[in-house]
């Protein structure tokens, strides 16, 4: 008990010495948190003012070095726009794209307003520098001499010694900033504008210079259509216009690679400014070929009905071209289409007016002696050979007439037939019109039987009013011959016989028959009357006396007239077979009559009245054709 009392005790001793001491230590830390209090109250205005030093410090470094920065992009600034105010050289174009490329970052990622301005700037007038070597090679290109007229040329695309920089710079235009691939960048509306005004330029230049080069073939075109055959010329114009394809087809290709601006778009605006120039230099050749044509129709309507197949075979190969134009030229005027209504216009005409020219070349023959070719029957044999060659053009101008209808004039009723085969001629049209090529070849046949037709009946009216009916049978026989001739016998084309109807053909053959039949009633019938026996002068010696001194004297008439008449004069063959036909028709007769009365012993004299012999008479007839 006395030793835990003792242990209490000591404990409790222990106790009160460390209470003492942690007194002693929370008296000293008081002492010290109120020092530290001090100390802090003391420092806290040194902390305050470092700390503005030390942003002080941060601001002016980072001013300095984008002092620095600004001095340096000043430098550059400076440098590339020197090298921009200079122009972009054939040989440095590298540099120029690259000074470029290092304003438009600039603008992509600086956010300085005065910076921002000056790099639009300087890459607006790199732009139109740019633009400017483009015009400038462009207008090289398309300068010089041209093809001299006559020449087979075909439009070049573009010098070599130059597409090479052109391309280079095309390339170079199609990367600058534009609205719709940098929305952002300041210049790009500026830069689109100028653009534009180059690819105009190009159009407006290269479309000039398609011009020049071709005019020189056009005015030569026309100015020797009045001198040349009317149906090469409207060749020459088909293959003009070919030329004039070939040559747009070709810069519409060229366009499409140099322009700066590619969307289709673009390229479509830039081709109908190209091509404006190309169809005014079109329709002035064409509307002077249509003057040309509309002074005389007669003589000319084989260069509109030529041009006219041409254009019509070259139709889908302009619309094909022109439908590559945007929309705001399309309603231009000039245009292709136009021109060949203007020439249908006239091919419509040429049927009906050409049936009328010959009409009226009917009603002057000339002299009463005149046996020659009449002019209309010279055109007729044109016409109708020439008529294969335009083939197509012809077809067209018929269907648009319609069946009949270049019978003008006439009182003729289309379509409608006689009573008596109305129902017949229904159903054949019918047939014909389910198919339009045999329709069109119908209508051909039709009217080249309709131009046959006329002439020999206009001829056939000319020799019915001549005053000297010998003269005139020779007449009818000489024109109705070369027709027969011409389009029948030896034609100068095989096409012509696939124009002529089976009943054309026969109205030839029947024609030539009737004015062959003429010729021998006009001329030879008196010869035949006069040696023909009479039964009521068996025995009268004075008759036969007579008999021949009316043969002599009717044939010293024939030889006269046939010096001035002469019969089949360009058909050697013709003139033979009439020749033979002739002799065989009065030679034998002669003989006989001759003979006979030399047996009744007419007269003590008969040579004084047989003044030729049966030989002579022969040669004297074959003599007229020779």
């Amino acid at each position: 008990m006395d030793d835990e009392t003792a242990e209490i005790e000591l404990l409790q001793q222990n106790l009160n010495k460390t209470r003492q001491i942690s007194k002693r230590m929370t008296t000293i830390l008081d002492s010290f948190d109120t020092r530290l209090a001090k100390l802090e109250k003391s420092i806290l205005p040194l902390y305050t003012a470092t700390q503005i030093l030390n942003r002080r410090r941060t601001n002016i470094d980072k001013t300095l070095s984008r002092i620095e920065d600004l001095a340096n992009t000043q430098q550059d600034i400076a440098a590339d726009e020197a090298l921009i105010l200079r122009g972009p050289q054939p040989g440095n174009l590298d540099v120029y794209k690259e000074a470029l490329e290092r304003l438009n970052t600039s603008i992509a990622f600086n956010s300085a307003d005065q910076d921002l301005a000056a790099s639009a700037r300087l890459v607006e007038t790199g732009a139109k520098k740019l633009t400017q070597l483009y015009t400038k090679v462009v207008a090289e290109g398309s300068s010089g001499t041209t093809p001299a007229p006559g020449t087979d040329f075909m439009l070049s695309s573009f010098p070599s010694s130059l597409l090479p920089t052109l391309s280079l710079v095309v390339s170079f235009l199609r990367t600058l900033p534009l609205p719709s691939t940098h929305p952002s960048h300041p210049a790009a509306q500026s830069i689109l504008s100028t653009l534009k005004e180059a690819q105009k330029g190009y159009a407006d230049m290269r479309g000039n210079w398609s011009v020049k080069c071709l005019e020189g073939q056009g005015k030569r075109l026309v100015a020797r259509a009045d001198t040349v055959d009317p149906l090469a010329t409207g060749r020459d114009f088909r293959e003009w216009v070919e030329m004039m394809l070939g040559t747009a087809e070709e810069e519409y290709k060229l366009l499409i690679e140099l322009s700066p601006l590619s969307s289709p778009q673009m390229v479509a605006s830039a081709y109908g400014t190209l091509m404006a120039p190309i169809l005014k230099l079109f329709h002035s050749v064409l509307n002077q070929l249509i003057t040309l044509t509309k002074k005389s129709l007669h003589k000319y309507n084989f260069l509109a009905l030529s041009a006219y197949e041409g254009l019509l075979s070259l139709q889908p190969h302009w619309d094909e071209l022109l439908s590559r134009r945007s929309s705001d030229h399309m309603m231009e005027k000039n245009e292709p289409k136009d021109g060949l209504q203007s020439l249908r216009a006239l091919c419509l005409r040429s049927f009906p007016e050409f049936l009328a020219d010959m009409k009226m070349g009917a009603m002057s023959r000339g002299s009463d002696t005149s046996t020659k070719l009449m002019d209309f029957v010279n055109s007729t044999v044109a016409y109708i050979e020439r008529m294969p060659q335009v083939l197509s053009a012809v077809e067209s101008a018929l269907l648009a007439l319609g069946d009949g209808n270049w019978k003008m004039g006439e009182g003729v009723q289309v379509g409608k037939g006689n009573k008596e085969d109305i129902g017949g001629s229904i159903i054949e049209r019918f047939l014909r019109k389910r198919s339009s090529s045999s329709y069109a070849r119908r209508l051909v046949d039709d009217a080249v039987d309709d131009v046959v037709t006329t002439a020999i009946s206009s001829l056939t009216a000319i020799s019915r009013t001549a005053r000297r009916p010998p003269f005139g049978s020779v007449f009818l026989l000489n024109n109705i011959s070369y027709l027969r001739q011409n389009l029948l016998i030896e034609p100068a084309d095989d096409n012509i016989l696939a124009v002529l109807s089976p009943a054309t053909s026969e109205a030839l053959k029947s024609a030539y028959r009737t004015a062959k039949a003429g010729y021998f009633d006009s001329n030879f019938s008196p010869l035949m009357q006069a040696i023909t026996d009479d039964p009521k002068d068996k025995s009268n010696k004075a008759a036969a006396k007579e008999k021949f001194t009316r043969f002599f004297d009717l044939l010293d008439e024939v030889v006269e007239r046939h010096k001035l008449a002469k019969v089949l004069d360009e058909d050697p063959k013709g003139r033979a077979d009439i020749s033979e036909e002739i002799v065989m028709l009065v030679v034998p007769s002669f003989q006989r009559f001759t003979q006979k009365q030399k047996d009744k012993e007419f007269s003590k004299n008969p040579q004084k009245y047989i003044k030729r012999t049966a030989e002579d008479v022969e040669s004297q007839l074959k003599g007229l054709f020779r």
